[in-house]
């Protein structure tokens, strides 16, 4: 027996010397558990990195309350800082899975989530912890920001074109969970010492005149043994591709394509809005509807956005990604026309706010949770638009015979996944853009609304460009 058999390549830890998803044979006698095994290592190591991610989104909120003296305006900035770091480390990640191997690099980059977990940890049981230490760590969770990249990147190598859209509905999908839990489990973690020993003392707050205990270090720490477990099982158990070994030169061809460029503005108007709705959620709902507890509904939009991701790259493997990008772009636009409808008309109100006068926290919620539902949908078909699409750029140029078809194929899995890698990485700026802007409408007009119509004009943009490319019954490059 040698070592090509497809049951020795198969070894966790094991690189994969022969890999052919196409190959319905090899996909149905050994392809297809291998490929399952590596996903569902990879979806529980996303999971982790977007809950270390967005942990500020929901620590930003809670640090007034334990004696932390800082401005609203830097309250965002915590919540906002990670997209902004996540993004730039997506940028080089993307290209990291070529170069050291998927599973090397899967536990290493989930490895470094302990630092930020740690650190924060550590930073909010000292309310003398100063601002920029604050910020240091808020930049440093953007590891968790990272990772997404490298992990899409990783799991598109292993599934055949006519399953990519699900494989990676499913890794994205189930890691965006990540976002979810983190804003649900948090405060149910900070009320109890569930760590014992090893997770410090209480902080004392007063609400309505009563002294409670908190332990606002559990939400980070609550983390810290689940990715040590996570890195470990990622090291030995999945495989690396020996098919995706590629420089860094060869990836960057991507950067001379236009429609690398073009999915990159779309994947900002998906994943951009889902990131970026779901850092400034619980501080819009505590600035315009006071009475409400925002971390009691915030925790949901994340939850159905990514909940319903795989759905999308589903239905775009049945019907096309291009169509059901361009309906989705349509519906987020009316879904932001919907959120504006709703909110609390103030004195610093802008002209174009409209609804009824002292808004409704019920409509609003609803209508975000419209919006979340779009954003899971588009990212998932946005996702399988990209290797499909540089797939048929590189068959488009490669001459008939057998091996120029197979070195096309391979060509264009190499640019796909790093695309894919540089999209995630342009689009998840949406998660510092979009609290910020909040932050700017509302400190220049006292209100979020024109951040909001900023928004809906994107989106129809966004839905013309989608419709003229990839859509239309005549379009270049239809998927």
């Amino acid at each position: 027996m040698n070592d090509t058999h497809p049951r020795r390549m198969a070894r966790p830890g094991k690189s994969l010397k022969i890999w052919t998803p196409e190959d319905k044979a090899f996909w149905a006698r050994e392809g297809e558990a291998i490929a399952k095994i590596n996903l569902w290592i990879s979806v529980p190591a996303l999971f982790l990195a977007f809950a270390v991610w967005q942990v500020w989104s929901v620590v930003a909120v809670s640090l007034p309350a334990i004696g932390f003296e800082y401005s609203t305006n830097q309250l965002f900035w915590l919540a906002a800082a990670p997209a902004l770091s996540g993004a730039t480390l997506r940028i080089f990640y993307s290209f990291m899975v070529p170069l050291v191997g998927g599973r090397r690099w899967t536990a290493i980059s989930t490895a470094s989530l302990l630092i930020p977990a740690i650190g924060i940890g550590v930073a909010v049981q000292d309310p003398t912890t100063s601002y920029p230490t604050m910020l240091s760590l808020a930049l440093l969770c953007g590891l968790g920001g990272g990772n997404f990249s490298s992990s899409m990147a990783n799991i598109s190598y292993f599934f055949p074109n006519d399953r990519k859209g699900s494989a990676l509905g499913v890794n994205a999908g189930l890691g965006n969970l990540g976002v979810s839990v983190v804003q649900f489990l948090s405060p149910i973690v900070v009320t109890v010492g569930v760590l014992g020993i090893f997770g410090g003392e209480p902080q004392i707050i007063t609400q309505g005149g009563v002294q409670t205990k908190i332990w606002m270090q559990n939400a980070a720490f609550i983390w810290v043994p689940w990715i040590a477990l996570t890195a470990a099982v990622a090291y030995f158990a999945m495989n690396d591709v020996a098919d995706a070994k590629a420089s860094v030169a060869a990836q960057a061809a991507i950067f001379g394509q236009r429609h690398n460029w073009i999915m990159c503005l779309l994947y900002l108007g998906t994943f951009g809005s889902f990131i970026g709705f779901a850092a400034g959620f619980p501080l819009l709902i505590k600035g315009l509807f006071p009475s409400v507890n925002p971390l009691a509904y915030a925790w949901l939009g994340p939850l159905v956005g990514a909940a319903i991701r795989p759905f999308g790259g589903w239905l775009a493997d049945k019907v096309g990604g291009g169509v059901v990008t361009f309906w989705n772009f349509l519906a987020m636009a009316l879904g932001v026309v919907g959120v504006l409808w709703f909110l609390p008309k103030g004195a610093g109100s802008l002209p174009l706010s409209f609804g009824p006068l002292e808004g409704s926290f019920t409509g609003f919620f609803l209508m975000f949770l419209v919006l979340f539902v779009t954003t899971g949908i588009g990212n998932g078909s946005t996702f399988r638009m990209i290797p499909i699409i540089f797939n048929q750029l590189a068959m488009r140029n490669a001459a008939s015979d057998a091996q120029s078809q197979a070195a096309a194929l391979k060509e264009g899995n190499v640019r796909g996944a790093a695309a894919v890698g540089f999209a995630g990485a342009l689009g998840a700026y949406g998660g510092f853009f979009i609290p910020k802007s909040y932050g700017s409408s509302i400190a220049s007009t006292g209100g979020p609304e024109a951040a909001l119509w900023i928004f809906a004009v994107f989106y129809l943009l966004c839905a013309a460009i989608t419709w003229w490319c990839y859509a239309r019954r005549n379009a270049a490059m239809p998927c």
